[in-house]
């Protein structure tokens, strides 16, 4: 079977073939880093980290995954705190970090920083301007909309009917209310570099494009993120991207996932209702908020609730239970394929609740057989749906030892593996094999795998 991926450019939902199958691309849109990751902020990244160990099964995978660092709320967050702009992003790079690696969220194979790449937002602005698709006014460039006449392709907009319903006053240095940011000027308060158009900061749109030719080229095969970016933030980066590159097809798929809502409404930090990631793990594992994300189709909207956590719990406590004092061998588990019913669900267009449904089957199955060959073979079944699902990695026996205080634990353990990540990343061999010994000192085993790294606790 193929995979089958919903195109938000399209409408529908289509195989996904991709430019090149000896490096399939992806980029997904990463945090703003001016606070700690509420659950909205986890979803995408737990979401497209499924797609990536999915994608890993049958391609060579290079996935970007972006930081935020300059940005107006980030120099807001800096004043309230009285704390610096670097001292900011650092503490909440770190944070994201760990609060995704508790949810089972792998390291993307590239994770770019914004202010890392001020001169190739430079080169595209001076591209743009040349080509005319960009106007200075005032210390400001920005993108003319009207120039690109692709433009509102992706969020079915029409950029005629968009005008004769605006609303919007045109600040001073805009010809349309529509023309978006490319650079802007920075006061001596403000993060700023030198530029041909003075000392400025870029756009927010601009960041991503110039990130994305940089690491991964002008086209690549998958643009992910949240529905709330789709208009204005992929319609722009689309805009800017296709015309510095002669109308170059900017990604060939585009997905998104859905929103999460609390008593039916848009979570959103304006509205107070957000849960901080770090603080839902103080109550529950990483693994039970990961499943709990993953109980809706991605492209649903999921309703977010002590409900929704508690029945994650109930469901891994049962599948656990169906592994207890179950022993498969490395040899059988390395020998054992993602069960067919599971591995179809997910290559169409990520159905976990499909998915998660068939493990449960197995379940049902394991818990019913008395041989013990049969027994091991499909706990191995069940163990290896896991990995791509990013679920079923603790010690069966240990998971309901040590329910109530293992939390804690499991943070300390995937911040270690972050920064062994980040050692291998820079290639700092030494620090890493240091932080493995760390790790086994303190009774854990890891396991670097294609979908990324698997820890246990004790005897597996």
């Amino acid at each position: 079977m193929k995979l089958t991926l919903h195109d938000t450019m399209s409408g529908k939902k289509l195989e996904f073939q991709p430019l090149n199958a000896e490096k399939v691309t992806m980029y997904l849109c990463g945090p703003t880093v001016y606070n700690y990751a509420h659950i909205g902020n986890a979803r995408p990244a737990v979401v497209f980290d499924l797609l990536a160990r999915l994608l890993r099964q049958q391609y060579k995978l290079l996935f970007v995954r972006n930081i935020t660092d300059v940005d107006d709320k980030i120099n807001a967050a800096a004043i309230e705190s009285g704390q610096s702009i670097g001292e900011i992003t650092k503490k909440f790079i770190k944070a994201y970090n760990i609060d995704m690696a508790a949810l089972g969220v792998g390291a993307p194979d590239i994770e770019p920083k914004a202010t890392e790449h001020i001169a190739e937002m430079i080169l595209m602005i001076r591209d743009l301007l040349k080509k005319g698709y960009a106007y200075e006014q005032d210390g400001h460039v920005l993108f003319e909309v009207s120039t690109y006449e692709d433009y509102g392709l992706l969020s079915k907009r029409n950029l005629t009917e968009m005008k004769l319903g605006s609303r919007i006053e045109i600040a001073s240095y805009k010809k349309s209310a529509h023309d978006f940011v490319l650079w802007k000027p920075s006061t001596p308060d403000f993060p700023g570099w030198d530029s041909p158009w003075g000392r400025g900061r870029p756009g927010w749109h601009l960041e991503c494009s110039a990130m994305i030719e940089k690491h991964l080229g002008d086209t690549i095969d998958i643009h992910a993120g949240g529905q709330d970016l789709v208009f204005p933030h992929h319609e722009n980066e689309i805009a800017q991207s296709t015309c510095a590159h002669q109308g170059k097809v900017f990604s060939r798929y585009w997905l998104h996932n859905g929103f999460l809502s609390i008593d039916n409404t848009k979570m959103s930090k304006s509205l107070g209702n957000v849960s901080l990631v770090r603080d839902l793990l103080k109550d529950y594992s990483g693994e039970v908020i990961r499943l709990a994300l993953l109980t809706a189709h991605y492209r649903q909207p999921l309703e977010w609730s002590e409900e929704t956590l508690i029945g994650a719990k109930k469901m891994l406590d049962r599948i656990y239970g169906s592994l207890r004092d179950i022993e498969v061998s490395t040899k059988k588990l390395n020998a054992t394929k993602v069960p067919s019913p599971v591995m179809s669900a997910l290559l169409n267009d990520l159905n976990t609740p499909m998915a998660i449904s068939e493990v449960f089957n197995l379940a049902k199955e394991l818990n019913k057989t008395t041989d013990q060959n049969q027994k091991e073979a499909i706990a191995a079944e069940i163990l290896i749906a896991g990995r791509i699902l990013g679920l079923f990695e603790s010690d069966a026996n240990e998971w309901f030892q040590n329910k109530n205080t293992s939390i804690q634990f499991k943070q300390e353990i995937e911040s270690l593996i972050v920064q062994r990540d980040l050692a291998r990343s820079n290639k700092d061999f030494i620090k890493a094999d240091q932080i493995r010994d760390k790790l086994f000192a303190k009774g854990v085993t890891i396991e670097d795998t294609p979908s990324g790294v698997r820890w246990h606790y004790g005897s597996n």
